[in-house]
């Protein structure tokens, strides 16, 4: 099940509303049992096609309930309009096909941890604990995983970063070397092998930035995937890799 709500996040785009998912196991609500969240990013792409920006979403709401996966999932599409969701999505300002992007990560990651978790904690059956909660995204949602789980550690204990648009620091972000990371922080990151000649210099970024992970002892769980591409479709395949990884569902 999914519950679709409408937010608003005033210090990043005012009052205007948009969508957020949550997404529901099917056997929630029949006992009293509480479940860890899963915090993502471009909601909008993450269960229906007919909502996706592409025509292709991640398919995320097929696998949870075909695997009975014990995980609520809470996700707000972001803003579409203009070169806002490269601004939202990013901790630093940084220049994209000649115009000037004005990073607002910091406020949406103020925003997500101070307004959106505490009201899910309160509406809904979670864990809310640190070690139940997770976050994740894919390009600059997963660039921003790296982000939260590197400067808001104190709420997030794991993290899923697929594709992160490492181009925008041009090499290892600076909030990584920098981060507090607590010894049980487990991360899952991956990159597709076609996605490399998109921006110069990205395999040896990818590769520092997880290196530079390993160095802060951050069970990195780190993969090249053969073939892979930029899309939903690519991503969506990554979904039972990071579920194990995060140990939200068993095997190997």
């Amino acid at each position: 099940m999914i519950d679709e709500l409408e937010v608003a996040l005033p210090a990043v785009s005012g009052d205007k509303k948009r969508k957020a998912y949550i997404y529901l196991p099917e056997d929630y609500g029949k006992s009293n049992i509480r479940y860890p969240v899963m915090y993502m990013f471009d909601g909008h792409n993450l269960f229906f096609d007919s909502q996706a920006t592409y025509g292709k979403s991640w398919g995320l709401k097929k696998y949870l309930d075909e695997n009975a996966v014990p995980l609520i999932i809470a996700s707000v599409e972001c803003n579409k309009e203009g070169n806002c969701r490269l601004s939202e999505y990013s901790p630093v300002n940084f220049s994209f096909r000649g115009s000037e992007i004005k990073g607002k990560g910091r406020k949406y990651m103020q925003w997500l941890t101070g307004t959106f978790k505490p009201y899910i904690d309160s509406a809904y059956m979670t864990l809310p604990d640190r070690k139940h909660t997770a976050i994740g995204g894919s390009s600059m949602g997963g660039l921003m995983t790296l982000y939260a789980l590197s400067v808001y550690n104190r709420y997030f204990s794991l993290g899923a970063a697929l594709s992160p648009s490492l181009w925008v620091y041009g090499g290892v972000p600076p909030f990584v070397a920098k981060g507090a990371f607590r010894k049980d922080t487990v991360l899952y990151t991956d990159y597709g092998s076609k996605e490399f000649k998109n921006h110069e210099g990205q395999k040896i970024i990818f590769r520092d930035t997880v290196s530079a992970l390993m160095d802060k002892d951050v069970a990195v769980t780190a993969r090249i995937v053969a073939g892979g591409t930029h899309s939903e479709a690519s991503w969506e395949k990554q979904i039972p890799f990071f579920m194990r990884a995060l140990g939200f569902v068993n095997g190997t």
